[in-house]
């Protein structure tokens, strides 16, 4: 399963931004099921960002997401999110 969020940011927030997205995705990698994650930055539009995250199942993600972890470091920042569907199989 394939979580995808997608984020605009000014960029004169672009540092401290990374830096919240990292620990975001660092607190969801500690969830069992948790495969793999990935950040990126825009070439074309430098103010979209993008968090990518695989996990061995649907139940796994919607499991991490409620952690404590995840509920203090993650999800304040999943909720900058841009407005759209993110979960893929």
């Amino acid at each position: 399963m394939i979580a995808i969020a997608r984020f605009s940011i000014a960029l004169n927030q672009a540092r401290s931004f990374r830096s919240e997205l990292e620990a975001a995705r660092d607190a969801l990698a500690q969830a069992p099921g948790f495969l793999d994650g990935q950040i990126g930055q825009s070439l074309d539009e430098p103010t979209l960002w993008v968090l990518t995250t695989n996990w061995e199942n649907v139940g796994s993600y919607r499991r991490a997401l409620s952690t404590m972890r995840a509920k203090l470091e993650a999800i304040p920042v999943l909720a900058l999110a841009i407005d759209e569907p993110g979960a893929y199989e």
